[in-house]
């Protein structure tokens, strides 16, 4: 009896191959494609008997944000206005087992017109010898072969028009592993043969059509292809799997969920994405807990951006920090970019994540080393220790690192403040005996880094800047105004100015060029640093830039108050001192005290000018912050290395005096240390403390 209902049952399944199915697609031109969609019921399986003739239809509303339709023809593809109404017609029905289309047809051959609107049908003849008549269907093909026998994305679309299987998600996962092997150029020479290639609409129509009834797995790789390939994003194809996606999230388990996240964070943002990555949010909410592969979590961390709200953030952490002991090297490298992604700084993680990284640092590929190093600025993250086991182990391994490379990371460390002093070293070194490898770009950032971190190699600092000028020189008869200009601010920075730069970039039109185009605020800034040096530093340039520069407004200051408050207990009242003491050349200085020459007894302010007075030491003292000086040291960076020596030629003995050290002291020992800064070694009696200087 079951044999026989069996077999009832599958030749009714036969035979409702004759009944028609239809899906219709309306695009609208205002604002978005709404598309209404109509699908019949393809699995007659999941209807009762005597409902066959009446079946179910199920309508399904889809919001598409800025989607077109594929376009045939020599730019492959087009994305023309929303003007078009595309109707689909398949007379035969999709079956999970068995599954083959007619493949005389293309998705959809959009011809604009002023009309704005067209309709394309599709029908497919179907006579009852093919329905009635069992034929041998294609047996599915792995994209795993289809990726070996195939050598270009055309051979797979080849294999696609003369035997099509279900499902069409191979074809495009084969086509991206295929990709992957080629080189760039190769690479988008394929794709413009795919895009113009006759079945390639064909297999676009087959992926829409059977996006529903497909496997969650192969749907979402599908996907992750597609997008990888290069498809825009703004196309009817994927703005389709996405809605689908959406509707079947549910059927998502852990590697679905992790592919998900991948493709996620490939896309630009868009409605669709947008709901999609929300409901991906609610999904890893609840899921959480029972997520198993720490490489499945971190993407799924990546991908939920940084809008994410930070209770959900928080359990993430707390879920990763479960699992840590679980993390492999490659996990622990790759935490930091997760984290910068998220734009969440979980101490507790960068700090375990640095110690493995550190441990491991030997055989760190290139582009680990990078991300590190840029997640950590992004998450505002300073591990001394983390610094130098990276710029220790490129040292230590220079020879097999390119120039390029090297200065990338330089670049990366001065971002960060960090000042290798080791790596720096060998890199100056490698300048000098090699000055052919220098080009105008990394000409211009390589001054830049020394100049920033204010680094001096004594035995050789002369002719590093002389290999730097005359490489510069040589790049003058093309270099921009503005890199021109930044080059030669580099230099001065470090006391060094060139004489062929400095006088191409003092012609009246290249000035006139800066503080006119570009960024005129910033370059009319970098332009007066440039008029100060050329008046105060020993320059053979004598006189000031002809063309009259914007007046630049003063500085901001911000005194520190307890040190206000220790120098009048010190000095013996308000009177001994001044505070924010504006200077020529749009310098300023927090406080100025007025000492005579063996800066033993400070002297009162009066009205009189004393400023000439040779028995008159000036003393500046400036409050500065972290950042102006090289991570975790006391070495100053570039700008207040050059205000100091600025400074000291307009006759003030300076003093740094550090906010962040100022406020961890009791006034009583704040007194104490002003007091060992301000008088001279001679003139102090024998210390009751023992402070040093940070200068």
């Amino acid at each position: 009896m079951n044999n026989k209902a069996s077999s009832f049952l599958w030749n009714l399944r036969r035979f409702s191959t004759s009944v028609p199915t239809s899906r219709t697609v309306r695009l609208y031109s205002v604002g978005f494609c709404r598309p209404k969609i109509v699908y019949s019921n393809w699995n007659l399986r999941n209807l009762p008997l005597n409902d066959f003739d009446n079946r179910m239809h199920s309508s399904i509303r889809h919001l598409f944000q800025d989607a077109f339709v594929f376009k045939s023809g020599d730019d492959a593809f087009q994305t023309k206005g929303m003007s078009t109404v595309a109707v689909l017609r398949v007379d035969r029905l999709l079956c999970l087992r068995q599954l083959s289309f007619d493949t005389k047809h293309s998705l959809v051959s959009v011809a604009t017109s002023d009309s704005g609107l067209e309709k394309v049908k599709f029908d497919h003849e179907v006579s009852n010898e093919d329905v009635l008549t069992k034929k041998t269907k294609p047996l599915p093909i792995s994209y795993r072969k289809l990726s070996q026998e195939c050598n270009s994305l055309s051979d797979v679309l080849d294999t696609f028009s003369k035997a099509p299987t279900f499902p069409s998600s191979n074809y495009f996962s084969a086509m991206w592993i295929i990709a992957k092997r080629m080189s760039d150029d190769q690479k988008h020479f394929e794709k413009q043969l795919m895009f113009n290639h006759p079945a390639f609409n064909q297999l676009c129509e087959h992926m829409m059509r059977e996006a529903k009834i497909m496997h969650c797995d192969h749907l979402l790789f599908s996907l992750h292809a597609i997008v990888k390939l290069g498809i825009p994003q703004n196309t009817l194809l994927v703005q389709s799997l996405l809605r689908v996606i959406q509707e079947r999230i549910n059927e998502c388990d852990e590697r679905c969920l992790s592919v998900l996240s991948t493709v996620l964070e490939a896309m630009e943002p868009c409605k669709n994405v947008h709901v999609l990555r929300e409901g991906l949010r609610i999904l890893v909410d609840q899921q959480v807990w029972k997520i198993e592969r720490v490489f499945t979590l971190q993407t799924m961390m990546k991908s939920i951006g940084k809008d994410a709200p930070i209770a959900f953030k928080r359990k993430l952490e707390m879920k990763a920090l479960r699992e840590l002991d679980r993390f492999s090297v490659l996990n622990s490298q790759r935490m930091f970019e997760v984290l910068a992604a998220m734009n969440h700084r979980s101490v507790i993680l960068l700090n375990e994540c640095s110690k493995m990284v550190i441990a491991n640092i030997h055989g760190c590929p290139f582009k680990i080393m990078v991300n590190i190093l840029q997640s950590c600025k992004d998450l505002r993250y300073h591990n001394l220790d983390l610094f130098k086991g990276i710029a220790d182990y490129v040292a230590t391994t220079f020879d097999i690192w390119t120039l390029k490379q090297v200065l990338f990371l330089l670049i990366l460390f001065e971002n960060l403040g960090f000042r290798p002093i080791g790596l720096l070293d060998l890199f100056m070194k490698s300048v000098i005996e090699k000055p052919e490898s220098l080009n105008m770009k990394n000409i211009v950032s390589i001054l830049h880094v020394y100049s920033s971190l204010n680094h001096v190699y004594k035995c050789q600092n002369k002719e590093f800047l002389e290999v730097m000028a005359s490489a510069l020189t040589g790049c003058l008869h093309h270099i921009s105004s503005a890199n021109l200009l930044n080059a030669v601010l580099s230099f001065c920075l470090m006391n060094y100015f060139p004489l062929a730069p400095v006088n191409q970039l003092l012609q009246k039109d290249i000035i006139s060029e800066l503080l006119t185009s570009g960024d005129m605020e910033r370059n009319a800034h970098k332009l007066c640093i440039l008029n100060t040096c050329l008046k105060l530093d020993d320059t053979p340039y004598h006189k000031a830039i002809d063309i009259p520069l914007p007046q630049l407004p003063p500085a901001p200051s911000y005194p520190n108050a307890k040190v206000a408050e220790a120098l009048s207990s010190l000095l013996g009242g308000e009177g001994y001192f001044s505070k924010n003491v504006q200077l020529p050349h749009n310098y300023h200085i927090d406080f100025e005290v007025r000492m005579d020459t063996n800066r033993s007894q400070v002297l009162p302010f009066s009205d009189m000018d004393v400023t000439s007075a040779t028995d008159i030491q000036r003393v500046a003292v400036l409050c500065v912050s972290r950042s102006t000086y090289c991570l975790d040291s006391s070495h100053p960076r570039g700008f207040l290395a050059m205000k100091v020596r600025h400074l000291n030629v307009m006759g003030f003995h300076v003093i740094l005096v550090n906010n962040w050290e100022m406020e961890k002291l009791e006034m009583e020992n704040a007194v104490a240390f002003l007091k060992t800064k301000i008088y001279s070694v001679e003139a102090l009696p024998t210390a009751n403390v023992n402070l040093q200087s940070t200068y």
